[in-house]
């Protein structure tokens, strides 16, 4: 018992620390996508700094959310699907939260990669001039293959490299700028301007993934093995979630000092914010980001779905489950027809993010729930302060998702 003591209490170093980053970098990469490039640049332009606040919702929430996904995988090595079957004994509770939480995330997948392969799409049409709507199912075609194959991680890494880079040159566009910190922290009391509640449903949608629970507790199993790692989990989630959100900040920033009353309707557009830093290579850059966070997180959007269904149904966890590779084909495809149609892609891209943070709300309650179970975690349940915060997020989540599904349906209708 001593020993187990001692364990628990080991000091890790910094170099321990760095090297932890892994689960949390891939659940940053996978929401820093064309939605947030998209839907914090309309914020910025539309809203100036008045919608800050809500990237910093945004962060708080996905890191007490994500940290208790991780915890779920390390401590009951299984993921949030199979918690969820477990959790439940009555058979008719069990089914119906089989179903609600399968179809919630499957239609927050399918509209999610939508958003991602326009997006993707987008930033390649900006670069070679070729219509977005041809380059959407081409694009889909190769996420399938990525997906199919099953270790995209070079690629993860070149992508994630690039929206790196980026990251720091919106940094620096910030810096050059020289925004009015007095505005930045007015921008960070909560208040809803009139028509602005589409734009913080999205924010938090863009952020706050539902899916990226069902692979975080998955990739942490997979990561680390004995609750004595759970302070480098931690680590890795605190450090790259905060990344995340300092990028979609920064974004948000720069477009609210140099864009504040354009209209963006195309990445040109959008280009405008960095042509202070790259001149006539912004258009380029834009186009280059876009692109590659776009590929990014379509890449971890099927597999978001069908770590879900695996979960819930009692799958295996790859491709060498028909129903696995049927689960990815089918949300690519979905992707990839929408992105097709010839939509306005930034419209397509704002609407899936408010329809993520619609659905937000019911795996939310569910993490909750689970996560503060005795019977699933022991002593390492959620503590009232997790719970209560926990709690806290849904029941603000809830409130503006119910807000914003008139607003979301209006904007999809408007897609036509």
């Amino acid at each position: 018992m001593e020993q187990n003591n001692k364990m628990i209490k080991r000091k890790y170093t910094w170099k321990d620390k760095l090297k932890a980053i892994g689960p949390g970098a891939m659940i940053t990469a996978s929401f820093i996508g064309p939605g947030t490039v998209t839907t914090a640049t309309r914020a910025g332009a539309g809203y100036g700094y008045g919608l800050l606040w809500t990237v910093l919702f945004s962060i708080i929430a996905t890191i007490i959310l994500q940290e208790m996904s991780a915890k779920l995988g390390i401590i009951t090595r299984s993921g949030l699907g199979e918690a969820i079957v477990r959790q439940f004994d009555d058979p008719f509770v069990k089914k119906i939260s089989i179903l609600l939480v399968g179809g919630a995330i499957t239609l927050g997948c399918a509209s999610y990669i939508s958003g991602d392969l326009s997006g993707t799409a987008l930033g390649l049409s900006t670069i070679i001039g070729i219509k977005s709507n041809f380059m959407g199912p081409f694009i889909g075609i190769i996420v399938f293959f990525m997906v199919y194959k099953g270790s995209p991680k070079f690629l993860e890494k070149f992508l994630t490299a690039l929206v790196v880079v980026m990251a720091v040159v919106f940094f620096t566009t910030m810096i050059v700028a020289k925004p009015d910190f007095s505005e930045i922290f007015s921008g960070l009391v909560p208040r809803i301007p009139k028509g602005g509640l589409i734009y913080v449903i999205s924010l938090i949608g863009t952020t706050v993934v539902p899916y990226n629970f069902f692979i975080h507790a998955t990739t942490a199993r997979q990561t680390w093995s004995s609750p004595d790692e759970l302070e480098l989990s931690k680590w890795d989630t605190y450090v790259s979630i905060s990344l995340g959100g300092l990028i979609t900040a920064a974004i948000l920033i720069t477009s609210a000092t140099f864009m504040r009353g354009v209209t963006v309707n195309s990445a040109a557009d959008m280009a405008i914010q960095l042509e202070p830093l790259l001149g006539s290579w912004a258009k380029l850059f834009m186009g280059i980001g876009l692109f590659a966070a776009g590929l990014s997180s379509a890449i971890a959007t099927p597999l978001g779905a069908s770590y879900t269904l695996a979960g819930l149904l009692g799958w295996k966890y790859d491709n060498s489950d028909k129903r696995f590779k049927a689960v990815n084909l089918g949300i690519v495809a979905i992707g990839a027809i929408v992105s097709g149609l010839g939509l306005n892609p930034l419209t397509v891209i704002l609407v899936a993010q408010a329809l993520n943070g619609i659905v937000l709300p019911v795996i939310a309650i569910y993490l909750v729930y689970i996560t503060s179970s005795k019977k699933q975690l022991g002593k390492y349940k959620n503590s009232p302060i997790q719970k209560w915060l926990g709690v806290a997020v849904a029941t603000i989540t809830i409130a503006l998702g119910g807000n914003s599904l008139i607003d979301a349906i209006k904007s999809f209708i408007q897609m036509f």
